[in-house]
């Protein structure tokens, strides 16, 4: 039973421990009023991807999809500052987090594959541009005999 509380499922071949996680309560800017001042309701949730084993390719989709919130280190950083109570926030994070990991585990799409346009396609682009030809040329100023 321990087990299966200390590790999180992503996908069906990757899984990450909660030792890999790391949470800080921060103050939080927003709704709560003078509450806003007192308590640190906002999640800071940090990933350190670099030690939880992830496969070469995922990890560096999960850095490339982080962006800004990838740190040198090879860690990703989330916050959650969205719900007035730290719970809320907490949850909020891992739900991020592990919607973050998710998207970088899919493979990527296969490469765009080049075609020719058809041979039909060609013929009606060209007339299409002879007609707007003709049109414009009759905007032009009128020839007296």
């Amino acid at each position: 039973m321990e087990e299966s509380r200390s590790r999180i499922r992503i996908s069906n071949r990757i899984w990450i421990d909660e030792d890999d996680l790391e949470e800080s309560f921060i103050r939080s800017a927003g709704p709560g009023g003078q509450n806003v001042n007192k308590v640190s309701t906002a999640v800071q949730l940090r990933f350190l991807a670099a030690r939880a084993g992830l496969p070469d390719d995922v990890f560096a989709r999960l850095i490339k999809l982080a962006g800004q919130r990838a740190t040198k280190d090879g860690d990703v950083l989330v916050e959650a500052n969205r719900f007035r109570t730290q719970e809320r926030n907490r949850q909020d994070a891992r739900e991020r987090m592990i919607a973050l990991i998710a998207k970088a585990a899919e493979p990527p799409p296969p490469p765009r594959k080049k075609t020719r346009p058809t041979k039909g396609s060609i013929e009606r682009r060209l007339k299409e541009k002879s007609g707007r030809a003709d049109v414009k040329k009759m905007r032009g100023k009128v020839k007296g005999d």
